[in-house]
């Protein structure tokens, strides 16, 4: 599953002068409907660039914004997304990955691409086979349990929370596989985190593997804004994630000059030395622990509710919850909400760690509302609409710093060293044929270079070199 959604094989599909297959709308019931939902859509990787409403480049959408800046350790291998009416109207996903190893900046775009679609296409299936053919229909206006309605609705949300659930779970294992068994990108020794989440009316369902982190801010009983952890920092000194690991052989432990770290290395060898207990790709360690399946939680959303912040652990090695949600509740204009929030914990890296190499920081901010503010003040923070456009445009080229940009690929190093700072290497790259771009075999990869305070890797193992290809 995940290269094509069809909500039916047997639709009649009439083609766009732009190329865009749109299957016929039918509802539940067979009558027709007034409005196209993305579910009527047969998505694939290639025509994601044109699919509207879908952003993945610092800016904004309709009740988001996200941004994401580079740090000191070389290329940026954060990624994130925003895709509104994701099946229908009033549902949004948004996730934020962060990769890591030599290819972690590749392996974390792959996901953030590809995962939403085998979600769909999962949920999509799931759907039909429990309504029958033809009567795949989702409704996105879920409305808030009342007190005298929960026996009467209780089984209809947990048949809706069942299905996200076995969704998520099936999604996050072909995601895996699909990284695992790709031609052109070598996994062996990198991979990436995901946080991801989809907001169906007031249901907010959320899957998650590594250290991103969401936190909702809320308002409590004295009209005070409040942080709520939404997902759990999956590291390996996490007593359930530690017993697997060591049954399985892996072996965890933190180094001596940063103790707060626990890592998971190998049985055999000093490496790679792993700061997360789950994650995509990272092969060299799944046969020892380390795993793909995601943690899966389903909240219910109230009006005190305001807004989910989605960001790397770049963020949150610097800044706590609460005060991420004040910077985010402060902001002057909701749609600056990401870049301060991001320039924030640029300024702290420097304060608490003048010494260290900052890390790659990505954000997502989701307003619960679904308001944003007006073009002008948005226009006033330092975004253009030429940077709103290019999210929604076929010929934006993502750069590694997440702008627009002619396609090319610095040096994957994890970690520069000072004398690098300046200049370096350009990588020799090969295409797949599908306009995607990954680096030749023979570049040489460090996770030791320079000073940094965390590197999700230490080292590649003796051995990654000489494996044979599959």
């Amino acid at each position: 599953m995940g290269g094509c959604v069809s909500t039916s094989s047997r639709s009649t599909c009439s083609s766009r002068s732009n190329g865009e297959t749109v299957s016929p709308i039918y509802g539940c019931c067979g009558q027709k409907r007034t409005k196209r939902t993305f579910s009527d859509h047969v998505i694939t990787l290639h025509n994601l660039p044109s699919v509207p409403h879908r952003i993945f480049m610092n800016g904004k959408s309709r009740t988001s914004c996200i941004f994401t800046q580079q740090g000191r350790k070389g290329i940026n291998q954060d990624a994130m997304i925003v895709w509104e009416d994701f099946m229908s109207e009033d549902v949004t996903f948004c996730g934020v990955f962060d990769g890591h190893g030599p290819h972690g900046h590749l392996v974390a775009r792959r996901v953030r691409d590809a995962l939403p679609i085998k979600l769909l296409s999962f949920l999509l299936a799931s759907q039909s086979r429990q309504n029958g053919p033809g009567k795949t229909c989702f409704n996105g206006n879920t409305k808030k349990l009342e007190a005298g309605d929960s026996e009467k609705d209780g089984p209809a949300e947990d048949k809706s929370n069942s299905l996200w659930r076995e969704a998520y779970l099936k999604a996050y294992k072909s995601m895996d596989k699909e990284l695992k068994s790709h031609p052109n990108l070598d996994c062996f020794c990198s991979g990436s985190t995901a946080v991801t989440i989809v907001k169906q009316g007031s249901s907010l369902f959320m899957g998650y593997i590594g250290d991103s982190r969401a936190v909702m801010g809320s308002k409590d009983s004295n009209d005070s804004m409040v942080a709520i952890q939404l997902t759990v920092d999956l590291k390996p000194d996490l007593p359930r994630e530690a017993e697997r690991i060591k049954r399985c052989k892996g072996r965890v432990f933190a180094l001596q000059d940063e103790p707060e770290v626990p890592r998971v290395w190998l049985p055999f060898d000093d490496a790679p030395g792993l700061a997360m207990a789950r994650a995509f790709g990272d092969f060299c360690l799944k046969e020892y622990g380390v795993i793909s399946i995601p943690e899966f939680s389903h909240r219910l959303l109230t009006d005190r509710d305001q807004f989910i912040v989605l960001a790397s652990d770049g963020v949150w090695d610097v800044l706590s919850n609460e005060e991420v949600v004040e910077i985010v509740s402060s902001a002057p204009t909701r749609s600056s909400a990401a870049r301060i929030l991001v320039d924030a914990a640029a300024r702290e890296w420097k304060l608490k760690y003048p010494t260290s190499k900052m890390d790659d920081c990505a954000v997502v901010c989701l307003f619960l509302d679904g308001k944003m503010d007006l073009e002008s003040d948005y226009e006033e923070q330092g975004f253009s609409s030429a940077t709103i456009q290019s999210n929604h445009s076929g010929n934006a080229i993502e750069s590694d710093d997440g702008q627009k940009s002619e396609p090319s690929l610095q040096r994957n190093f994890t970690v520069r060293s000072s004398d690098e700072s300046d200049t370096y290497g350009r990588l020799v790259v090969e295409d797949d044929g599908n306009g995607e771009t990954f680096p030749s075999e023979d570049q040489n990869w460090s996770g030791l270079e320079g000073v940094t305070r965390v590197n999700s890797l230490v080292q590649l193992p003796r051995f990654s070199e000489e494996r044979p290809n599959p």
